[in-house]
């Protein structure tokens, strides 16, 4: 199709017009009640499902503003307090919003087990590659083709892991954060936007187990066939995340 754009880290992703086209998996259907359930509610950070092409690719509505792109370091605005505060609304309210969300029976996500009373369909990947951000303000995320049941902490968890960030030094570096020695400011910021009460300790445990636990679904995945997946062992995230759970061990010495 002409006038096709490339985009996403995974998934074969591409920009259409003011639509994005990506080709359909098993937890599509999922996703999509989610998203509609996300429109019905008046929630405009998120992109909007218009069906399917006749390349039997899912359509969405692109939500507007610039991205990080593949190129690194990454922009001045993923590392400001001012975008880390407007992340923590926008979680803040999407959990807000999808806490009456009950997937339809039968629902397979892509991530996750079954979904059951106390847990939320969390996004799961809401990092700077999935916000689209512009005139100083964060517009809301894409890339929910990893959303699956989880603790709303774990989902606040892997935001801070992404956001702050708590992921490893030289990943992080390579993405223009080296001011190490304010991620546990960083970090309280955060969670006092979003509303977290508890100790920050509390957390950073958590984004070990959520991390560890992302690398073993990343290498089950692939292992299965599962082409994005396949993509990220390709390019090492695995191994990124894994030093990450280590260096954490330490943290915030």
């Amino acid at each position: 199709m002409s006038g096709e754009q490339v985009g996403g880290r995974t998934g074969g992703a591409v920009r259409v017009g003011q639509t994005v086209r990506r080709p359909a998996g098993v937890w599509t259907p999922a996703v999509h009640a989610l998203l509609r359930h996300l429109e019905d509610a008046g929630f405009d950070g998120a992109p909007a499902v218009r069906g399917f092409d006749d390349q039997d690719r899912e359509i969405l509505t692109l939500l507007p503003g610039e991205t990080t792109g593949n190129a690194k370091p990454w922009p001045a605005w993923t590392h400001s307090d001012e975008t880390l505060w407007q992340v923590a609304q926008w979680l803040r309210e999407y959990h807000a919003v999808v806490a009456d969300f009950e997937p339809p029976p039968g629902a397979i996500w892509r991530k996750g087990g079954a979904w059951e009373p106390g847990l939320i369909i969390g996004h799961n990947d809401a990092a700077p590659c999935n916000a689209h951000y512009t005139n100083g303000r964060l517009i809301g995320f894409s890339g929910w083709d990893f959303a699956g049941p989880v603790t709303a902490e774990a989902d606040l968890a892997f935001t801070a892991f992404a956001w702050v960030p708590l992921s490893a030094r030289e990943t992080a570096a390579a993405e223009g954060f080296t001011a190490f020695g304010d991620r546990s400011r960083r970090l309280r910021l955060l969670l006092d936007a979003y509303g977290w009460r508890g100790e920050s300790s509390t957390i950073v445990r958590e984004v070990r187990d959520r991390i560890s636990a992302s690398i073993h679904d990343i290498r089950r995945l692939a292992r299965q066939g599962d082409p994005g997946c396949q993509e990220l062992v390709d390019a090492g995230y695995d191994v990124e995340l894994a030093t990450a759970v280590k260096e954490l061990a330490a943290f915030p010495r």
